[in-house]
């Protein structure tokens, strides 16, 4: 089995090796073929929660996707349901590079024609409102839930899960996490469990979509 060099971009900056390389591990569990490398931005403790936070690391996670596409990646994954620096990353490097978010979104259309968003933002992220267009239910983050830092607090998952069930009574029947910190939590499996409908997990969703990227661009090549 050929064996992929993943470069994971963290937009929360940590200093603690676990919680860098979390999604790395799990995009490795998920996907056999992939050995991961993980690195985050710099000067972001709570990532990207508002357009202010998005703006300031855009520029950030360019360069460093550009640094690690100069290493020899096969692909880059922005682990963010935001999708931040996607598009410009993607016209100017040469290797694949996926986000969370349309990956989620997209693959959630496959599952329900009543899809909802559940994060950590009072809007709906541009990527999941692309997708969903007017079959959309709704978004919704739960009380108290303002950064990817609160999902790992008993208390702001929790909130979510509440946040979960309004929306599976407005009508849901799938609901697309969107923040990838709800996969640092494990949050997708326990909120199926409940529910009973298709929970997207962001980072399985970029995994799949970054893993047919490779292997379409492998079979054009012959």
């Amino acid at each position: 089995m050929k064996t992929y060099r993943i470069g994971v971009i963290r937009v929360l900056t940590t200093d603690d090796p676990e919680l860098l390389n979390r999604h790395g591990r799990l995009l490795e569990r998920y996907f056999p073929m992939f050995e991961t490398t993980s690195r985050c931005i710099p000067d972001q403790p709570e990532g990207i929660h508002d357009d202010e936070t998005e703006a300031r690391a855009v520029p950030k996670i360019l360069a460093l996707a550009r640094q690690m596409s100069a290493e020899g990646f096969h692909a880059l994954i922005i682990s963010c349901a935001g999708d931040p620096a996607v598009e410009a990353c993607r016209r100017e490097l040469p290797i694949p590079v996926v986000g969370g978010g349309r990956s989620t979104a997209a693959l959630a259309m496959f599952y329900g024609d009543r899809p909802a968003a559940v994060g950590i933002t009072a809007q709906i992220p541009r990527g999941y409102a692309a997708v969903f267009g007017a079959r959309c239910v709704g978004s919704a983050r739960g009380k108290g839930v303002s950064s990817t830092m609160d999902l790992m607090r008993s208390g702001g998952r929790a909130a979510t899960a509440e946040a979960a069930r309004m929306l599976k009574q407005r009508g849901a029947d799938v609901l697309a996490l969107s923040c990838t910190g709800t996969s640092t939590a494990g949050i997708a499996p326990q909120l199926e469990r409940e529910l009973g409908i298709p929970v997207l997990d962001p980072v399985m969703s970029e995994g799949l979509i970054v893993l047919y990227e490779l292997l379409r661009r492998q079979t054009a090549e012959g």
